[in-house]
């Protein structure tokens, strides 16, 4: 692959996550989709589909429901995402919740409790560092 068309997929994953964020926030009446973000976008290589990345706040079941919301609006976003960009290819959309906010806090709370546990040192403090 290119460098061109690796900034071209960039740019219109960028474009598509635009585009659905504001069709989630404007167009979409589901109310299972309420509170629920695009969080990013992924091509394959022949832009025939785009994984979207959605994340939210809730357990299991609201994902479950968030994923019925979409499979219901799914023809839908596809419809809209076509008619507000010009590409050849429409790509097919497949949705899947992103668990890296998930993971981050479950992380934290990792490292937090080694801190406290005084395995890892104390958290370095993230303030100005003084020039003697």
């Amino acid at each position: 692959m290119t460098r061109y068309h690796d900034t071209r997929n960039a740019r219109l994953e960028d474009s598509i996550r635009s585009v659905l964020a504001e069709l989630l926030l404007f167009e979409v009446k589901d109310p299972r989709l309420d509170q629920v973000t695009v969080s990013g976008v992924k091509l394959t290589g022949d832009r025939s589909r785009a994984t979207i990345y959605f994340s939210l706040i809730g357990d299991e079941e609201r994902e479950r429901q968030a994923a019925d919301g979409f499979t219901a609006a799914g023809a839908f976003l596809r419809r809209e995402l076509a008619r507000r960009m010009r590409l050849r290819i429409i790509p097919e959309l497949v949705f899947e919740r992103d668990t890296s906010y998930a993971y981050g806090d479950h992380m934290d709370r990792v490292f937090d409790r080694l801190h406290r546990e005084g395995v890892l040192p104390p958290a370095e403090d993230d303030g100005p560092v003084e020039e003697g």
